[in-house]
């Protein structure tokens, strides 16, 4: 009975700092990351780093963390990012810029909808085939 009682404040302690988190992160990179330091890299990883290595790293993914571990990642991002991230235009950027690498055979069915939520919060596109020919 105890633990109910704990776990709605845990809740709200974890949200309370992922909150105040990603709103200082979100802050510290709007005001001090250089356009284009991110342009660069952006362009870099687009670019630069092979189709092979990048379907390496989904393919290490979805071998290490189990679904669980991604539905529960899935459901604290869609909860506990608050809109003054979705309101950054470079931190948008780097997400979608990323997100877009990540194909939705990985994602647990169970986070489906958390995962659409996510994609239209950060304007993440459609995934760019990362899969070598």
């Amino acid at each position: 009975m105890a633990s109910h009682k704990r776990m709605p404040r845990l809740d709200a302690i974890n949200r309370s700092l992922a909150k105040k988190g990603l709103s200082l992160l979100v802050r510290v990179v709007d005001r001090y990351a250089p356009d284009r330091l991110l342009l660069f890299a952006l362009n870099f990883l687009d670019h630069r780093v092979p189709n092979r290595l990048i379907a390496l790293a989904i393919r290490g993914v979805e071998k290490l963390a189990p679904r669980r571990l991604r539905s529960t990642a899935i459901a604290a991002a869609d909860e506990y990012v608050p809109d003054e991230v979705a309101n950054s235009r470079k931190v948008c950027s780097v997400l979608a810029a990323v997100g877009k690498y990540i194909p939705d055979e990985i994602i647990p069915p169970e986070s489906a909808a958390r995962w659409e939520n996510l994609k239209t919060k950060f304007h993440i596109p459609k995934l760019v085939s990362s899969r070598h020919k």
